[in-house]
């Protein structure tokens, strides 16, 4: 039997027995990570963790390991490309943490490949979003794009702040995201600020469509409330100058 063959009968098979969870009238369907309806200050909310017996965690091998197969996927829409996309979410470092260092890393995947092969993301450490040092506040914010672009290979082949920022987002509070995402390029707004925070003005993936998923990491349980997704044309923007030297 052709070994493609099989491969899409395994990935169909794992598909059809995938876990799914119903809130605020939409249904996710969980990969590799443990979904359930809570409340929390006295409201429903969607609690997502890494599934950690599903998909490993190797502190020795971080880039191979984090960043990969482990979200919540909003099966009404499959063909987002550009648009908008807000969640309200609310970070806690587990207790006790299967990795100390972790910053609680939450965020968005968008433009998810049928079979999990491509898709790019963006996501925050709430840990250090207001932390008293510069050097730390500067990676709050991650980009990145699956499968040949996460966070460490970025750090390694771009300027530093190509793809990382700043936000002013903490542990164990609401943060809103919105991701404002037209063609290559992506904005992220946080809370009720009127400009973005951070931009990605070459964005890297390879899947130009697709799903959009809820984001967790290693030691994170995360809360989710409140997605809106809302695809739009592509708008062709203006050329504008090259920032020089500053």
């Amino acid at each position: 039997m052709n070994k493609y063959f099989i491969l899409l009968l395994a990935f169909i098979y794992s598909n059809s027995n995938a876990q799914k969870i119903k809130f605020q009238n939409q249904e996710f369907e969980l990969h590799n990570v443990t979904g359930s309806v809570v409340e929390l200050e006295g409201k429903k909310v969607l609690k997502i963790e890494r599934d950690l017996k599903a998909l490993p965690f190797d502190e020795k091998n971080l880039e191979k390991t984090v960043d990969d197969k482990h979200y919540a996927r909003l099966i009404d829409i499959n063909d987002f490309e550009n648009g908008t996309i807000e969640v309200k979410m609310y970070s806690q470092i587990q207790n006790p943490s299967p990795f100390p260092p972790a910053a609680g890393f939450i965020g968005l995947y968008y433009r998810i490949k049928e079979d999990d092969s491509a898709w790019e993301s963006i996501y925050l450490r709430p840990k250090v979003g207001r932390i008293n040092n510069q050097f730390a506040r500067n990676h709050a914010v991650q980009y990145f794009a699956y499968p040949d672009f996460k966070f460490q290979t970025l750090r390694d082949k771009f300027p530093a702040g190509s793809y990382e920022g700043s936000a002013p987002v903490m542990l164990n509070e609401w943060i809103t995201m919105r991701l404002e995402i037209n063609g290559e390029t992506a904005e992220m707004f946080i809370n009720d600020m009127k400009y973005s925070s951070f931009i990605v003005n070459k964005m890297l993936g390879n899947s130009k469509k697709g799903y959009v998923g809820l984001y967790v990491d290693i030691a994170t349980t995360g809360y989710f409330k409140d997605l809106k997704v809302t695809k739009k044309a592509l708008k062709v923007k203006k050329e504008e100058g090259k920032v020089g030297d500053i």
